[in-house]
Order: C-alpha cells, then sequence, then structure tokens
C-alpha cells in the first residue's frame, strides 16, 4: 500500500503555502515531517484529511496496483489542538465512537480493552473531558485511530504534551502499528525524528524533499537538518 501525493499546491490570499507537493509514502514505515514554522506542515495534512481544500493536484491510496483518490474513512488525524467533545466523560465518548464505528472494531474488544491499550487511568475515564490534561486528551485521540485502523495516520505534533513515560508508550504502540499503516509524524523536536521515524522529509519552499537515509544516523544529522531548513524562505 502506498499514498501518492500529486502536485498539490495551497495558497492562502496571495501567499503560495504549498507549490506542488509530490511524494510516494510506503506501509511499513514511519515518516517525519520537519518544516520550519510556517511551512505548511499542518497546511498539508489539512489538505490530505479533507479539512481544507486544496487548489490542485491529489492524494492517492494504492492497492495492489490500484490507485483511488484518499478519503475520509481512510485517514486517522491527530490534531495539535486536540479537538473532543468536552462535555462528555473520556469513557461515554469512547463508547460512542465505538457505536458509530462498529464495523472498524476488532472482534471482542471492550472500551476497557482500549483505555487500557495507552495506560488510561481508571479514574480518569470517567471525569469530563473538559478537565482532561492537553496529553490526556491527545491520548483520547489516539485511541480512535486504534480502534478505526484506518490506513493512513496523521500526527500533528502529538507527543510534545506526553511525559517522557507515555510518549515512551506511544512511541513503542506507533512503532508495532506501522507494519499495517503509513504514518506520517510531524515533529520540530529533531532528537525524536531520529528515534522514531523509518524515513524523513523536509516541507521546504513549498515542496517535499527527501532526506537521505545515511544522513538520519549520522553524527552531523541536526546540524546537517537545521542547514536544509536555513535554506528555506519560511520563517522561525
Amino acid at each position: 500500500m502506498e499514498l501518492i501525493l500529486d502536485n498539490i499546491r495551497k495558497c492562502y490570499n496571495d501567499k503560495q503555502v504549498l507549490k506542488g507537493v509530490d511524494f510516494t509514502f510506503e506501509k511499513g514505515k514511519i515518516y517525519g515531517l520537519l518544516g520550519r514554522n510556517g511551512a505548511g506542515k499542518t497546511s498539508l495534512f489539512n489538505c490530505l484529511s479533507g479539512e481544507v481544500r486544496m487548489d490542485s493536484g491529489g492524494a492517492f491510496l494504492r492497492r495492489n496496483e490500484v490507485s483511488l483518490p484518499l478519503t475520509d474513512n481512510e485517514i486517522g488525524y491527530v490534531f495539535s489542538l486536540p479537538i473532543l467533545p468536552e462535555f462528555l466523560t473520556g469513557y461515554e465518548f469512547v463508547k460512542f465512537y465505538m457505536d458509530i464505528n462498529r464495523d472498524k472494531i476488532q472482534p471482542g474488544r471492550t472500551a476497557e480493552d482500549y483505555f487500557n491499550i495507552i495506560s488510561f487511568e481508571e479514574e480518569d475515564r470517567h471525569r469530563l473531558i473538559k478537565g482532561y490534561s492537553h496529553g490526556m486528551k491527545n491520548k483520547i485521540q489516539m485511541l480512535c485511530f486504534i480502534i478505526t485502523r484506518p490506513p493512513l495516520i496523521l500526527l500533528d505534533e502529538p507527543l510534545t504534551s506526553f511525559d517522557v513515560v507515555v510518549a515512551l508508550e506511544i512511541k513503542k504502540l506507533l512503532r508495532e502499528m506501522k507494519q499495517d499503516h503509513i504514518i506520517i509524524f510531524s515533529t520540530h523536536i529533531l532528537q525524536l525524528a531520529a528515534d522514531l521515524c523509518d524515513e524523513l522529509v523536509i516541507l521546504n519552499n513549498g515542496i517535499l524533499q527527501e532526506i537521505p537515509a545515511d544522513l538520519l544516523r549520522s553524527p552531523e544529522f541536526e546540524e546537517k537538518i537545521i542547514a536544509l531548513l536555513k535554506d528555506g524562505n519560511s520563517h522561525a
């Protein structure tokens, strides 16, 4: 399975943020998406998820040599700012989410099983989401794609709000899931990208640029990535 991006363009007023993005992502890998603030990482994710309309181009999933346009139900999107119904408890929301996605749930799984996967404390499950920390809300967001198992998972800076123990658990979970998914992970943290990701791409000047695999494990990794990012016109 592959995700194919074909000449994706997006402008906001007179600023062209995406200038013809072309790339092919493969199942079984975690991709790190790097770029300076304002480079268009979130814009690219929003175009893929349908949150905003791309001006031209397209995104396609290729399975068994057949490419079809990417659809909403094939995407799991973890936003940097969680969007959840704060008037529900975590348990109520997860039960509701399971009910509307019952055709996608692994047989025999319960809400308790899913909460246990992300090590969500039992007493917190029945509190209102409104009272959750940013990290707790992000864990609930992640639980949604664990439940529905979409082929494409977009993660927009999700680990920055977790403490070191939870972040380690989530990284372990993502490594276990990648065999059946395409995972694209947006981050500003170079060390996290080097630790978690199989491949890196940089969004610079409105286009995607692949980072050579040998650079990812190089002692000069951070210096060379920063030099590439400084070549861009986006603003810090």
